[in-house]
């Protein structure tokens, strides 16, 4: 891990333990080709997320606990940064649940004036179950895909990153449509720690190969597990990670290590 610089470039393959807002006020403008963030979703609250009729705590992070004005506050502040520091028509792909996503949506929208193309929503066939019996099910999470524009946003992107024959190559020579079918997070992607909202491996893959080009920098402010930087590696992409808990950080490392160590022992490809 690396520390925190001052208005210097990012240093590609790293992972940076500190605050996304420090981190990024510390880098000069235009300065990544896209991002790709996962936030947090404020679903702790002051007694975690649980259930009415069990004792188990589903998620209860200090990081993941705001108040009402404070995580307004904290959206505009780090997508403000993201804005100025993506290159004018990057990709900003932000993940949310009905928590968040449709504050995000304002913000990036209407209050910084940023285009939006597509809202992509994640289905997860083997969701954890609503054992309340007082609500559906929650089996999505949600994706909005906005591009940026002019560093005032004045003018709006025009050429954006959309590997078209990519995404139709994905989809069995079809156009891809908006709706994903992803399992959540498999074990085998856990072996060495979990983040409680850690994303799999072949949604991230997804989004680098339609939104990046190879040899793009992409900048997760909110790195968790790593994920990103697991499928940027593997697609020929560059990444910068910056994550606030030590714990987590130390997690995406060893996870890189791991990815790397195995990539070393495959044998050569031969092209027979």
């Amino acid at each position: 891990m690396v520390g925190m610089g001052r208005r210097s470039q990012p240093r590609p393959n790293q992972v940076i333990l500190g605050d996304a807002l420090e981190v990024m006020r510390g880098w000069p403008d235009d300065c990544v080709d896209h991002c790709i963030a996962d936030p947090p979703f404020n679903m702790s609250k002051k007694r975690g997320l649980g259930w009415a009729f069990s004792s188990h705590v589903t998620m209860q992070e200090q990081w993941d606990t705001f108040g009402e004005d404070e995580f307004f506050e904290f959206n505009v502040a780090w997508l403000r940064e993201v804005v100025r520091v993506v290159k004018p028509n990057g990709n900003i792909l932000v993940f949310g649940t009905f928590h968040n996503i449709y504050q995000l949506g304002f913000i990036l929208q209407s209050g910084l004036n940023r285009r939006i193309l597509n809202s992509v929503v994640w289905y997860k066939p083997n969701a954890q179950p609503n054992i309340t019996a007082r609500m559906l099910t929650e089996s999505t999470e949600q994706l909005i895909w906005a591009v940026n524009g002019t560093p005032e946003g004045k003018t709006k992107a025009t050429k954006w990153t959309f590997n078209y024959q990519r995404a139709k190559e994905l989809n069995n020579d079809k156009q891809m449509r908006n709706m994903w079918e992803f399992s959540v997070t498999p074990r085998s992607e856990r072996a060495l720690g979990k983040h409680p909202s850690q994303k799999p491996l072949r949604l991230l893959e997804r989004l680098i190969e339609l939104g990046t080009n190879a040899g793009d920098l992409v900048v997760d402010p909110f790195g968790g597990a790593g994920t990103l930087a697991l499928a940027a590696e593997k697609l020929g992409r560059k990444f910068v990670l910056i994550e606030s808990v030590e714990e987590y950080a130390n997690l995406a490392q060893s996870r890189l290590a791991e990815a790397r160590l195995a990539e070393q022992r495959m044998p050569p490809d031969t092209g027979e």
